[in-house]
């Protein structure tokens, strides 16, 4: 996230853990993934101050123990809004991901399953909890959710811009923020999917063993260890 105001000279950062993004023009975009990425262009933005990491379980929990919020996936959807939906259905929870046995389509839907119970303190369902996850970043958050914690740590969500701009690392046109290989001399650099998506996973060594989240600020080898 980002402070209220930025600003013009970086000085000393508002609130710890920020680091500053300097100012400047650079291509935002791809032409080589998804439609909506092109055309690449130059934009430019001004220098600002930028959390380190996202937001984890632990600073979520803070927030809601201070202000007693609801997130969206803790209420029950609004009838109007899903004409004609079984009643069952309309009870709080979101979407988990489903892994399937067998190869399906990208945009299978069986991947995917509506789980009640499902929500930032139950990640995976009913049955999950944030037990050893509290600095992975919080998860089954609504842009609702999100800006009602930045209002509330007197700081704003980043422009689509400021969020490119800060990920690219300073590299321009770099396929990554450390370069173009996925995984330089053999080690990851993010958590990914290895393997064919969304039903086999292949670990290999340097990788996380199973899918999902992993602590903020993670290395390829707390990474590992962190999702046994």
């Amino acid at each position: 996230m980002t402070p209220e105001t930025t600003a013009p000279d970086p000085g000393e950062a508002p609130a710890p853990g920020m680091k500053w993004i300097p100012g400047g023009t650079f291509a935002m975009g791809s032409e080589k993934h998804y439609p909506e990425e092109k055309p690449v262009g130059p934009v430019a933005v001004d220098g600002f101050w930028m959390d380190e990491t996202t937001v984890t379980n632990e600073q979520y929990q803070t927030f809601v123990e201070a202000t007693g919020y609801v997130t969206v996936a803790e209420k029950p959807p609004d009838p109007a809004m899903y004409p004609g939906a079984d009643p069952a259905m309309l009870v709080p929870g979101s979407i988990t991901f489903n892994q399937p046995r067998a190869p399906v389509a990208m945009d299978n839907p069986m991947a995917w399953s509506w789980t009640p119970g499902a929500c930032w303190r139950h990640p995976l369902g009913p049955g999950s909890d944030l037990t050893g996850r509290e600095q992975h970043p919080v998860t089954q958050i609504s842009f609702e959710d999100a800006d009602a914690y930045a209002h509330w740590a007197g700081k704003k969500l980043p422009t689509e811009a400021q969020w490119e701009r800060a990920g690219r690392g300073d590299l321009e046109g770099a396929e990554f923020a450390w370069g173009d290989e996925i995984a330089p001399d053999g080690q990851e650099r993010m958590n990914r999917w290895i393997g064919e998506f969304p039903w086999k996973f292949r670990p290999r060594p340097g990788g996380p063993r199973k899918p999902g989240t992993v602590a903020v600020k993670a290395t390829s080898r707390t990474r590992s260890a962190s999702m046994k």
